[in-house]
């Protein structure tokens, strides 16, 4: 069968994201026997006159819109992502009767209502990798894949979703040929990173968090060598910047400790960083371990050094974590990214001032402190139940 994936993002700020999911999805529907094409709208001027050439040119018997983001979660100036698959979609019902399977992040957290204002014909929720290939298979014979666990759709304006267990880890590697599929070329020339996950799941319980819809609660580890090879391999490619962007990459502590010290002896070459790192699991053993492996920057997610705060938003540590954590720091000498969000449950100008003084005092002058304002509040999340709650 002829399949096109299209990758929709096209938000290149603060740089662009390579399509990580949608790459691994067409690699996955390739090794199933299919012919793949990804058409990446990163960098088009005219999304939708590109869009329609390839439709002409490609004659595909299904579509994968692959939708990252619902929106730029910026409360000041906000942005719909999600607005521009209505366009997308006229043009492909316009040029062809394929059906459209929707997937990516965005839809495992609202599948229904990106099913509903699109109009496609199928979603895929969770492990695209896996559920793609074998929705493929299924609609390809004509048989309607009621059971098919990791699907949803819309029969008679009535919502369906599958939910259920999916293989226990994707098969296929740890990251794609990207080179197969997009312009690498353009993305390294923006000084974008490329994404490697060396786990799935979430065990935290933040009530603001999409992850353990996205990805399930039990964690998935790939096994430290194949992370290993998967970075040597990148870099043999020419793709040196390389983030982790697991959830949370330090826990488990011990996966991590395993993958940083074995990268440190491979000596790959490799300019390594992560954003999301826990409090709770920062050390000088990981630091240092890290600081070996080749990691160049690091960024911890705290949120906010308020035990109030950090209490309401269920984050699962204390503002003595976060304190310990900016002393375990400040002796090495990896750059540090602080990531707070004001405005959780419990916030008032009391805790926000602890947060700020926690800033000034802790954080050395060469790293950098974001603060987010407001939280987007996600349908499925527990923050949605307490704001339905006190009526907000």
């Amino acid at each position: 069968m002829n399949i096109l994936i299209v990758a929709t993002n096209h938000y290149s700020s603060p740089v662009p994201v390579m399509p990580v999911g949608a790459c691994m999805v067409a690699e996955a529907a390739e090794r199933a026997g299919h012919k793949v094409r990804v058409l990446d709208l990163m960098f088009e001027q005219n999304p939708l006159n590109t869009l329609a050439l390839e439709l002409n040119t490609s004659n595909p018997d299904f579509i994968g819109l692959s939708v990252r983001n619902i929106d730029n979660n910026d409360m000041h100036n906000p942005v719909s992502f999600f607005k521009d698959l209505k366009p997308l979609m006229d043009t492909i019902r316009s040029k062809t009767p394929a059906p459209v399977i929707l997937g990516g992040a965005a839809v495992s957290v609202m599948p229904e209502e990106l099913l509903r204002y699109t109009g496609a014909d199928w979603a895929v929720l969770g492990d695209g990798e896996v559920v793609f290939p074998k929705l493929l298979s299924a609609l390809s014979l004509g048989k309607i894949p009621g059971k098919l666990p990791g699907i949803a759709w819309l029969e008679d304006n009535i919502f369906t979703k599958n939910t259920g267990s999916v293989d226990h880890f994707p098969n296929g590697g740890l990251s794609p040929n990207f080179h197969r599929w997009i312009n690498v070329h353009a993305y390294l020339s923006r000084l974008s990173t490329v994404p490697v996950q060396t786990k799935l799941g979430c065990h935290f319980k933040c009530v603001y968090c999409t992850y353990r819809k996205i990805e399930g609660h039990d964690y998935r580890l790939y096994d430290p060598e194949t992370v290993i090879d998967a970075i040597q391999n990148l870099v043999t490619a020419g793709l040196h910047d390389i983030e982790f962007v697991d959830n949370v990459f330090n826990s488990p502590y011990d996966h991590a400790l395993t993958i940083c010290e074995g990268l440190a002896r491979s000596q790959s070459g490799a300019r390594l960083q992560s954003l999301e790192l826990n409090p709770l699991f920062i050390d000088g053993i990981l630091l240092t371990a890290m600081e070996r492996a080749g990691f160049v920057s690091i960024g911890i997610t705290v949120e906010s050094a308020s035990d109030i705060v950090l209490d309401g938003l269920q984050k699962g540590f204390t503002a003595k974590d976060v304190y310990h954590a900016a002393q375990v720091i400040k002796r090495h000498h990896l750059p540090c990214l602080w990531i707070f969000m004001l405005g959780g449950p419990g916030e008032s100008e009391v805790t926000v001032k602890e947060t700020l003084r926690f800033a000034e005092q802790c954080i050395r002058p060469k790293d950098v402190a974001f603060f987010n304002i407001g939280i987007r509040i996600y349908p499925g999340t527990e923050l949605e139940h307490m704001a339905r709650e006190e009526g907000v």
